[in-house]
């Protein structure tokens, strides 16, 4: 069992929280994620370390409430507990032998993106973020993001807050002046990552994604998480989950991940229900 330390919530559809779990805090690096049970009859679901504090022991994780997991999750307080955090998994992120980068994070992918740039921050790498989402809402880890970057843009689609227009839109703007990056971390959507892999190619910088499909058991034995990469199956979960965006086949993992949407939305319906029963 493993103990919620704290929990605050980013918006109104996005939670975050510190868990007990040193033996994780121990080995965690940006890019890597954990697998996690609320309860002894809940589903296995991944979530990207967000942050961790090796002294106290503690992994945060940061997620958005839209599916019955994550509404389950939710409703636990601090104090309470998890059944199941197991990790970290996956390859973490390479930031080696790079001098300037351009960190790209849109939605809820800003919690990937940010210890991402922060770390190469920190290492004195020369950052550029950039992190988009529909409106003033739904912004989160602002303050974050612009303390540990040497150049910093946060857009809106609607224009209520920051810069209005989607992420390429900055992006391409530098890249057209003159201005190189030796490496793109786009983290988002996977609409997003395709159109900021597309930008990045026209001025070939290379473009790293992480891919965050479908997983379950975490070691490439359930195959939930394959992905064509230049034309080979890889497994998110043990492969990656950063892969060459030039290389990610993004329409085939576009139109697969749309497979289980109505099955998890009527999974996730049931859970309000049941909680709304609770309440009554």
């Amino acid at each position: 069992m493993f103990k919620i330390v704290n929990k605050k919530f980013l918006n109104p559809t996005v939670c975050m929280m510190d868990i007990e779990a040193p033996f994780v805090a121990a080995k965690a690096e940006p890019g890597q994620f954990i697998i996690l049970r609320v309860d002894e009859e809940g589903e296995r679901i991944p979530l990207t370390v967000a942050g961790f504090d090796r002294k106290k022991g503690l992994v945060k994780i940061i997620f958005q409430i839209v599916g019955a997991t994550t509404e389950k999750l939710k409703h636990k307080e601090v104090g309470e507990f998890i059944q199941d955090f197991v990790g970290p998994l996956g390859m973490a992120t390479d930031v080696s032998n790079l001098k300037s980068a351009c960190v790209v994070g849109g939605g809820v992918g800003c919690a990937i993106a940010f210890p991402v740039a922060k770390k190469m921050f920190e290492m004195g790498i020369d950052v550029t973020s950039i992190i988009g989402f529909r409106n003033k809402d739904l912004i989160i880890l602002e303050d974050e993001f612009k303390n540990s970057a040497n150049e910093f843009h946060v857009m809106t689609d609607d224009g209520s807050y920051g810069e209005m227009g989607n992420v390429c839109v900055p992006l391409e703007k530098m890249l057209s002046s003159g201005k190189k990056f030796d490496k793109i971390f786009a983290i988002g959507p996977l609409v997003m990552m395709k159109f900021v892999v597309q930008t990045a190619k026209k001025y070939n910088i290379p473009c790293v994604v992480s891919m965050n499909p479908i997983m379950i058991d975490g070691t490439g034995m359930c195959g939930c998480c394959r992905l064509m990469v230049d034309g080979e199956m890889k497994f998110a979960c043990v492969d990656g989950p950063d892969f060459d965006g030039y290389k990610v086949n993004f329409d085939e993992m576009i139109e697969r991940n749309g497979m289980y949407c109505d099955f998890e939305r009527q999974a996730y319906e049931e859970t309000c229900n049941l909680f709304k029963k609770e309440v009554k």
